[in-house]
């Protein structure tokens, strides 16, 4: 099925062929959804930026358009207001027959792409040696959603995480798991090292207070790269450990199961080849022993190129041959079409810098796509960086852990006497899927170039931009069902659907409008639209709610809006799916 405002614009182009000639044809209509109901539901700029080519004044040029413009099916007739606005209104008769034709699809509307790529989406790419902290909260939430919705729109979805498996700080744990756990060496079976946390911190505090265990550290590193095999072996069973504590986590966010690790190490064979091939490219310069890159519009303070640099001066590699050799054989091999990085804004140079090279290298073509998404800071109350008493970066799993506490602690006082009757498991399950989806919606609810500020308070209120409010208007539509006894699935596509009131109008425009959301992320990746668009759908839900009886209306009206309270439900169901975000049946 074709959006409406696919449609709509495809008129619009054709009357601007009728009314003007071939030489138009393809021109962008500049359609959008009008930015007030007055002006209809979808409004044409075109007119206006067409007056210097035509020659002719806008309003003019917007007359002869809508003279040719046949939407007499979809529309109501067309007007134009102002300087040379063409507005639009859709017929309520086409609107009733919209949500006929969605009621029984899964993808209510949402048509696959008619062109699918191969993308990769690379998250959340910790660093194994290392606990999860705040600052791995949006890579992993942003980067799934992302994945989500591309795969959803019928995009072929690679999900890769770049984790940093390979360097110094391994020197350090593998030393410990020597020294403490020097059976895990010498037998097969899987040995129990407790959790990452405890492990990082015992190995830490050896590191600190002991010079010769500093010295075993730096030794270990240089056996690891030299490929020492019981080295090698220390370090996989690291590497297994911290696998298993990032995916507890992962599992409690919600994120995909399907994600490829492909680490520092993956890549570790093919660096001296990235350095040979931009050597014989003619792209390497040496200074000061290092080979480097001279890459254009990045200078010093005297205003001296800036190298990227591929190979140091003592031979060693760093991250951004790494992230050349990544992006080399995601096009070579992995046959990608687009890669997006939602990585933090603070990166913007570094990615900037490779994929200039990967160009000039002519590894990154017109007719494939490398995406920076940037993302900014997750922030404290006062403005600074999220951050424990003590300075450090909060851990994840703490974050988490309190979020779902509070959500508790928020719902067991807010459950009546004979609802305490619930089960744990119930209590225990509504806790965590609140917790965890205020958490991640508070997230994606902002434009992830933006900072934002964290609150529990804040992420956890039933009013508002929040995900319990999201989940209440769904939970809301269930109540209607028991209360009811209404089975929804045995309203079939056959049910009729009469849209009277100027609620019940509203809300079936705006459910309509999801595939036109899912369009637009798709170009710009702003998960925030997909928010916004489940926040307007709820607000306006519960206006229709307030206003329009529903199981106490006499029929057909009764059975068509408990039609569109039931397509309301599944539009923010899959809507919220998208964001990782499961629902609620009860609250």
């Amino acid at each position: 099925m074709n959006s409406t405002i696919a449609e709509l614009k495809a008129y619009v182009e054709q009357a601007l062929v009728a009314a003007f000639g071939a030489d138009l044809a393809g021109t962008d209509p500049m359609l959008n959804p009008a930015s007030n109901p007055k002006f209809g539901d979808y409004q044409s700029n075109v007119a206006l930026a067409l007056a210097k080519k035509l020659g002719q004044p806008p309003r003019a040029i917007a007359e002869q358009i809508v003279q040719q413009l046949e939407v007499s099916h979809i529309c109501e007739p067309p007007t134009v207001a102002g300087p040379g606005f063409i507005n639009l209104e859709l017929k309520t008769s086409y609107i009733e027959a919209q949500l006929k034709a969605i009621q029984a699809d899964p993808r209510l509307g949402v048509a696959p792409v008619e062109q699918p790529k191969r993308i990769i989406v690379d998250y959340p790419s910790p660093n194994i040696a290392k606990e999860m902290h705040v600052g791995h909260l949006r890579p992993a939430v942003i980067g799934d959603c992302i994945a989500r919705m591309l795969e959803f729109v019928g995009h072929d979805v690679l999900r890769i995480s770049h984790v940093g498996d390979w360097g110094t700080p391994f020197g350090m744990l593998i030393a410990y798991l020597r020294e403490a756990y020097p059976d895990a060496l010498t037998t097969t079976n899987q040995l129990d090292l407790g959790d990452l946390s405890s492990f990082y911190r015992q190995a830490k505090k050896r590191f600190d207070e002991d010079e010769n265990f500093r010295e075993a550290a730096r030794l270990s590193v240089v056996e690891l790269q030299a490929g020492d095999e019981k080295t090698l072996k220390a370090w996989k069973i690291v590497c297994q450990l911290s696998s298993r504590s990032y995916r507890k986590i992962y599992d409690l966010l919600g994120i995909s199961a399907d994600i490829l690790e492909r680490g520092e190490s993956f890549y570790n064979p093919f660096l001296p080849e990235i350095v040979e091939e931009l050597d014989r490219l003619g792209l390497l310069v040496e200074d000061n022993g290092a080979q480097c890159v001279f890459l254009d519009g990045f200078t010093n303070k005297e205003g001296k190129p800036l190298p990227l640099i591929v190979q140091k001066s003592d031979g060693g590699y760093n991250y951004a041959t790494t992230d050349l050799a990544a992006i080399r054989y995601r096009v070579q091999t992995d046959k990608i079409q687009r890669v997006i990085y939602p990585v933090g804004a603070e990166q913007t140079n570094h990615f900037t810098q490779i994929f200039q090279v990967g160009r000039r290298a002519g590894w990154i073509t017109d007719e494939v796509e490398f995406i920076h998404a940037p993302f900014g800071l997750v922030l404290g109350e006062g403005g600074q960086k999220l951050k424990t008493r003590s300075g450090e970066a909060i851990r994840l799993q703490e974050l988490l852990n309190e979020a779902i506490a509070r959500a508790r602690a928020d719902l067991e006082t807010r459950l009546k006497e004979e609802e305490r009757q619930e089960t744990e498991e119930f209590i225990a399950h509504a806790a965590e899927v609140v917790g965890i989806s205020a958490v991640k919606y508070a997230d994606l609810s902002q434009n992830r170039t933006s900072n934002y500020i964290f609150s529990y308070d804040k992420m956890l209120a039933l009013q508002g931009n929040t995900a319990p409010y999201m989940l209440y208007a769904y939970v809301r539509v269930q109540g209607i069902s028991r209360k009811g006894g209404i089975d929804f699935k045995q309203l079939g596509a056959d049910c009729p659907i009469v849209l009277q009131d100027e609620t019940e109008l509203a809300l079936a425009k705006h459910v309509l409008q999801f595939d036109e959301i899912l369009s637009a992320i798709d170009l710009d990746l702003l998960p925030n639209r997909l928010c916004q668009y489940l926040f307007e759908l709820s607000q306006k839900f519960n206006q229709f709610y307030d206003r329009c009886p529903v199981l106490q209306a006499d029929e057909p009206l009764r059975t068509s809006r408990l039609v569109l309270s039931n397509l309301t439900a599944q539009t923010i169901k899959l809507g919220l799916s998208l964001l990782g975000i499961p629902v609620l049946e009860r609250m």
